[in-house]
């Protein structure tokens, strides 16, 4: 390709010379994004299968029973795992539809700003609930 060619194709482009030499796509996240949208999703699989494990072994168990199961360390540990991934999973999945389908740009920044504040939100009262029960803060 001569170098015309290439002044040309580079005029044509809509990305700025630091994303050609970053080698990112049109957001600036490159792949990222999406490897991380496809690691939670697959570690969620996992953890969703421990996770009805777990609730099929509370069936029938009294409130004691069901806090000392939580508060197994190996339960409490793949619970937090399982609200860590989710709680990411569910931020990326939103992230993507409003940055896809919200066009208006002071929209879409508070629309950002609102799905990561919620995303922490859920995370937080999860997490906060599973170390309460599984320290042994409700007994």
């Amino acid at each position: 390709m001569s170098q015309v060619d290439n002044r040309q194709n580079t005029a044509l482009s809509m990305r700025t010379p630091r994303a050609r030499v970053k080698g990112l796509g049109a957001s600036g996240h490159g792949a990222g994004h999406f490897w991380l949208q496809r690691l939670t999703g697959a570690s969620n699989a996992l953890l969703m299968l421990a996770f009805v494990v777990i609730i099929a072994l509370m069936a029938g168990r009294t409130y004691p029973q069901a806090v000392a199961l939580v508060s197994h360390p190996l339960v409490a540990i793949i619970l937090i795992l399982a609200v860590v991934s989710v709680t990411i999973h569910m931020r990326l999945g939103m992230q993507t539809v409003i940055e896809d389908y919200v066009h208006s740009h002071g929209l879409k920044f508070a629309a950002l700003i609102a799905n990561t504040f919620y995303a922490v939100a859920v995370a937080a009262a999860c997490l906060y609930a599973i170390l309460r029960v599984s320290l042994g803060g409700l007994a």
